[in-house]
């Protein structure tokens, strides 16, 4: 690699509430030499970005399209209302929808929950953001039914949350073109599944990562086929088995007398004349 040459790069896009910080820093553990570039993204633009290679993988929310993308679920997140700390939700450990159902409930254009149909009254116009919703909610004007990262994300001193439990789920993934299932993306993978360095399972190294000396499918330690027919015991070498009734009883006669000791066999007595 020249001076003005650049090592290759992984780059990872990730959506609103989602926190990688876990899964860069072991890459940069295992693949000092290769840098991991983060790029935050929209949820509603992060398949875009990764279909015109604008990232090699994402961790983004489901459903993917599957005819264009890999995708790993990772985990299905609890959803939760954004409520002011003096609302009568705040004083319950959690809720259903119908509890909300005098309540404005606010739905983002960038809503990432698959919504049948929404609870409690509608606002009289969607907010552009989930942060312009969390304005709204702060001014007591309705509240906002969120995946509970975003509610951590967009976290305010005035405004708790609680568990709704029949609401719809949010999951999350790590997802990639299917075409584009690079080196560095299985590496990715890997760290993501909590593979361990040495692991067998992540992507084969190439003939220069092996140790030298070792062929394709054999390892140092294999002995080679010469030596084990070297290491064969002698009577095996020999055409012998230990199996009773084997090949070993071919060369005794019975009674285990040896097969070389029988000769004719004795002449009858002569009469005595």
């Amino acid at each position: 690699m020249t001076g003005s040459e650049a090592p290759p790069s992984f780059r990872l896009a990730y959506v609103p509430g989602v926190t990688p910080g876990k899964w860069v820093r072991i890459w940069q553990e295992r693949l000092p030499g290769t840098p991991l570039d983060l790029v935050a993204v929209p949820a509603a633009e992060a398949q875009r970005l990764l279909r015109e290679g604008g990232a090699d993988a994402g961790v983004v929310r489901l459903p993917v399209d599957r005819t264009v993308f890999s995708a790993i679920p990772l985990y299905t997140e609890t959803t939760v209302v954004v409520v002011p700390k003096d609302h009568a939700i705040a004083a319950v450990d959690e809720v259903s929808l119908e509890d909300l159902a005098d309540d404005v409930v606010f739905q983002p254009l960038d809503d990432t929950l698959p919504w049948q149909g929404l609870p409690g009254r509608p606002a009289i116009e969607r907010p552009a953001t989930t942060a312009d919703a969390i304005e709204l909610v702060a001014a007591g004007v309705g509240v906002l039914v969120v995946p509970q990262s975003l509610a951590r994300l967009h976290h305010r001193r005035d405004l708790t949350y609680r568990p709704v439990t029949d609401a719809p789920r949010s999951g999350v993934a790590l997802s990639w073109p299917e075409d584009r299932t690079t080196d560095l993306v299985d590496d990715f993978i890997g760290i993501v599944r909590g593979r361990t360095v040495n692991s067998t399972r992540g992507r084969r190294p190439s003939p220069a990562e092996r140790p030298e000396g070792t062929a394709k499918g054999t390892t140092k330690d294999q002995p080679k086929d010469g030596a084990r027919r070297a290491g064969r015991p002698a009577r095996e070498a020999a055409g012998g088995t230990s199996a009773a009734g084997g090949r070993r009883g071919a060369a005794t006669g019975r009674g285990g007398t040896p097969a070389g000791r029988r000769g004719a066999r004795p002449g009858r007595p002569r009469r005595r004349s």
